[in-house]
């Protein structure tokens, strides 16, 4: 198409006449006549949302007559629900300011709130209509968010599978549906809408996890979301952090102490004064871990400064600066889990992040019906692995050998704009969304020897052990440029047809060298030599999705969609020597499909559910299977490669029932409700290659994902137990079971089915806030994960018991 004929077609849906007949205004006042800004008005009929102005005014705009719920909150004043008929003009709201709520008494009203702020059909710029979408409130959650327990945080999401670490929720690993759950690596993440990880293309992967006591909510977005937010099969998942206090200053200050010398401080100060808005906070955490050689040390700072320029126009800008330092126990072998899953026998293993994040948004309203945001994001940051990784888990490790180092850097920025148009067609509002991401990265990988000592030292030690100098240094400098569109068709007030597209240039890169050394058995060197490549892949396709969605009743809604997914291949994970894996230089990119049909909704105001069937279809798909190692040295090895074609499916469903609205006499002061989480998810290798793999299940499969739990709350107490138990999975692709007798390797077999309770309670006294809690309060000793690089290989055992307790005061 040319660009005069885009342009074209871009201005008609812009100025497509969408005048509306019937308004709704008024003005929103306290009880003493002062008038209220920044108030949120909620049309409930329609499911968007409006703010009042600076002199406490309201406008909404209708294209149809009748009465509209709408529904009226400002922080320190009760809610209030009001009905008002089309064409009411100046109208007078007056609220009712509330002081010393009881803490069920505001959960209560902002679970009213989060009952119509849930993702809706259109959301600012993003449209979500016949998607598979799910929004974690974090003020619903008794957790212990200090170090981010995401088997709490995540309880409400299916089918998600964690790996779990013992580094006070510094990094965030969730997989799902036979994705990989390694720092998070299969999803988009973002936070406030711009990405975070090292690098959306060549190095896909998580270092940096938004700390759970800075945030407002998690949206997790799966199906057809590769359609706005990238080519993935895992979708999107973004951390909103918290709005700026509408007061002109709060300060909030949250210290915790655990077990095992945890101790983390979070401290936020917010407020907005006219025009200008801001929320900025510093989080340091500390801790030994549950085994010797686990200790970590982190420092986060975030700042959040906001314009209102007018009603209309607004910008925002971001800073986030994370660095963290923490020793990695190792992986341990089946026979050392089995005997005391506590030990470790690697005393000189180190990693290190440094993460420095920008982002700066302009969001615009043209009018009611044609909104533009602009988003510009950047990284400076780097990764640094220091340790010794022997594939013989087993094997001693000895002061005075070299270590292997591991140094990543990541420089990228990109840009992303929106432009989303609010269109009638037949009395029914439609919406078209245009959009264009530019994304650019010159990123860098070097491993080498590194020192022999037991300190952190990040250097390299080419001098001291010049045999394992120039194992590899390579630059990976990578392009995408894509251009998305999606159009919801409101074909009746209750039926919408949502396609869409993605077209995707990706242009990635590795220009450097690499070292290529064979051993036998006997530790002898049959083979040395050193490669020098300029590997680039350059390639351009669309993806194309639809969605479906039908409301037959309010808060009732059936909804199905499919799309086409893209995983690129990441040079940098090929040019990284690993004794433990070895990946094939010929993988190449993975393709398939994903879908769901469900039904979700609300049954009055008692209970809340989502349930779903869904399938990914993988072409290509890439795995690991044990072999020896097919480059010539002896070593058995965990083989990564494009196994073949794949395929999950499964049932997932999620419901909260409040048993206090259900069985007992309304009371504002007491609170009762019990959920269920649970996905059933088979899958199968329909065809292979590789041998004795088709017809096998996919790794990272459980059969049975269940978490259920249930809180309950009375005045300023609340507390919440929870149960999760996960069915037996593989590892890899040719399905090895585990061998209990194997005190070598540690990286093949199965993870053991486990379960794991948790519970937390809190009591709150006016600016006062205690919170204290068990997790793993049954002391199970499980694991979830068998490594095969950092931190182990091996496998790394999940946390024993352990206890927390926090302070929080705001003022």
């Amino acid at each position: 198409m040319k660009l005069k004929d885009f342009s074209c077609i871009l201005f008609l849906f812009i100025t497509i006449n969408s005048f509306s007949q019937y308004k709704i205004s008024g003005i929103i006042t306290a009880e003493n006549g002062t008038k209220l800004a920044l108030v949120e008005v909620y049309n409930k009929s329609f499911g968007t949302k409006y703010l009042s102005n600076s002199k406490g005014e309201f406008s909404i705009e209708f294209n149809q007559s009748g009465d509209y719920q709408l529904v009226f909150y400002k922080e320190s004043y009760a809610v209030l629900e009001k009905t008002v008929a089309a064409s009411d003009e100046n109208i007078v709201v007056v609220l009712q300011s509330v002081t010393q709520l009881s803490e069920v008494v505001i959960n209560k009203q902002k679970d009213k709130i989060f009952a119509l702020n849930k993702l809706k059909d259109i959301e600012e710029t993003a449209i979500y209509a016949g998607k598979k979408t799910e929004v974690i409130s974090l003020n619903k959650i008794t957790a212990n968010k200090a170090t981010n327990n995401a088997r709490q945080i995540f309880a409400q999401v299916v089918g998600l599978t964690i790996n779990e670490s013992s580094d006070g929720g510094l990094q965030l690993s969730i997989g799902g549906r036979g994705l990989d759950p390694n720092r998070t690596s299969n999803f988009n993440t973002r936070q406030n809408g711009y990405d975070i990880s090292a690098d959306v293309l060549g190095y896909p992967e998580s270092y940096y996890a938004t700390p759970t006591e800075a945030l407002e909510e998690i949206q997790v977005i799966r199906g057809a979301a590769s359609l706005q937010y990238g080519t993935q099969f895992g979708g999107l998942v973004n951390f909103k952090l918290k709005s700026p206090s509408k007061r002109p200053f709060e300060f909030a200050t949250r210290t915790t102490v655990g077990s095992y010398g945890l101790f983390t401080n979070f401290t936020s100060l917010s407020g907005t004064k006219d025009k200008f808005s801001y929320y900025t906070f510093y989080n340091y955490k500390q801790g030994n871990g549950f085994r010797p050689n686990s200790e970590f040390e982190s420092k986060n700072y975030f700042g959040n400064l906001n314009y209102q320029f007018s009603d209309k126009t607004s910008l925002h800008f971001d800073y986030t600066y994370f660095n963290y330092l923490a020793q990695q126990a190792g992986g341990l072998t089946d026979v050392m889990f089995d005997n005391d899953p506590t030990q470790s026998n690697r005393t000189r293993n180190w990693f290190a992040v440094n993460w420095n994040l920008f982002a700066l948004r302009l969001k615009h309203k043209f009018n009611d019906k044609a909104d533009f945001s602009l988003q510009l994001f950047g990284l400076d940051a780097s990764r640094k692995a220091l340790g010794f990784r022997s594939n013989r888990v087993s094997a001693p490790d000895v002061l005075g050998t070299e270590r292997d180092l591991i140094i990543g850097k990541f420089v990228n920025w990109g840009a992303e704009a929106r432009y989303l148009q609010r269109y009638i067609i037949n009395d029914n509002t439609s919406a078209f969304l245009i959009g264009a991401k530019y994304y650019q990265s010159k990123n860098s990988g070097l491993q080498g020897p590194g020192s022999s000592g037991s300190d952190a030292n990040f250097n390299l030690a080419e001098a001291e052990f010049p045999f394992y100098a120039n194992q590899s240094n390579y630059s990976f400098p990578n392009l995408n440029i894509a251009v998305f569109g999606e159009n919801i068709f409101k074909i009746t007030p209750n039926f919408s047809i949502t396609p869409g597209f993605r077209f995707e240039k990706i242009k990635t890169q590795a220009e450097g060298s690499y070292r290529k050394i064979n051993l036998d058995l006997a530790g002898n060197v049959i083979l040395d030599e050193t490669k020098f490549e300029k590997n680039i892949k350059d390639r351009n396709f669309i993806l194309v999705g639809v969605g479906l969605s039908y409301k037959p009743q309010n808060r009732i809604e059936l909804y199905g969609n499919i799309s086409q997914n893209y995983r690129s291949v990441t040079f940098n994970d090929i040019r990284t020597v690993s004794p433990s894996q070895v990946i094939d230089e010929n993988i190449t990119d993975e393709k398939g499909y994903t879908s769901d049909i469900g039904i979700r909704g609300q049954l009055g105001d008692k209970v809340t559910f989502d349930a779903s069937i869904y399938g990914l279809y993988y072409n290509d798909k890439i795995g690991e299977y044990e072999t020896r190692n097919p480059n010539g040295s002896a070593a058995i090895v965990r083989f990564r490669d494009n196994i073949g074609t794949a395929v999950t499916y499964g049932f997932e469903t999620m419901f909260d029932w409040s048993l206090s609205k259900t069985f007992f006499k309304e009371s504002d002061n007491f609170a009762w409700n019990v959920f269920s989480n649970i996905a059933i998810t088979n899958s199968e290798y329909l065809k292979s290659d590789a041998p004795n793999i088709e017809g096998n299940k996919v790794e990272f499969v459980p059969l049975y994902n269940i978490k259920t739990g249930t809180g309950i709350g009375y005045k300023n107490f609340i507390s919440s137990v929870q149960f999760t138990y996960v069915s037996s999975q593989f590892t890899e692709a040719n399905n090895s079971k585990t061998d209990i007798n194997d005190n070598t390797y540690g990286i093949f077999g199965q993870i053991p089915a486990y379960y794991v309770a948790d519970f937390s309670t809190s009591y709150k006294w006016k600016k006062w806030k205690l919170e204290a809690g068990i997790t793993n309060f049954t002391n199970n000793s499980y694991f979830t994960r068998r490594a095969t690089g950092y931190p182990g290989p091996g496998i790394i055992p999940s946390d024993t018991r352990t206890f927390y307790t926090t302070l929080e005061f705001v003022f």
